[in-house]
């Protein structure tokens, strides 16, 4: 497990944020050095946003860890959504969002300085990594 601080300032720089409040975090490291990180922010107990980032090349991309990402919120925290923020022309993160099990449910024109902000959702029925 990495430090809370260490993962936002990993995930931050690759998701050109300039912070993202009050949150909380889940890092995996290998050799002291953070492979892939997950904030969780905007908690209002029905939903969270979720923020991931990685090393690009490396494994990291395991069951067991998006398990635990997954985990946190739905199980620990309760929550009935996850939402994920994209930049509409990222096309890689959206792709990866996707992957993942979320589903493209609305847009925020100019929600970004250069771009729109696409919304994506995640249920925890719709959540296929918490399944056996």
């Amino acid at each position: 497990m990495q430090p809370k601080e260490a993962v936002a300032v990993f995930v931050a720089q690759r998701v050109a944020s300039e912070g993202f409040g009050d949150y909380t975090a889940i890092g995996l490291g290998e050799d002291g050095q953070i492979l892939a990180g997950v904030i969780y922010n905007n908690f209002t107990r029905a939903s969270l946003c979720m923020h991931v980032a990685a090393v690009e090349g490396k494994r990291w991309l395991t069951k067991a860890y998006l398990r635990a990402c997954f985990e946190y919120p739905f199980n620990q925290l309760a929550v009935r959504t996850v939402i994920g923020l994209v930049p509409k022309k990222n096309k890689q993160a959206r792709q990866f969002d996707e992957h993942l099990g979320f589903r493209l449910t609305g847009c925020v024109p100019d929600g970004m300085p250069t771009d729109d902000v696409l919304i994506y959702t995640m249920t925890r029925k719709q959540c296929h990594w918490l399944r056996n």
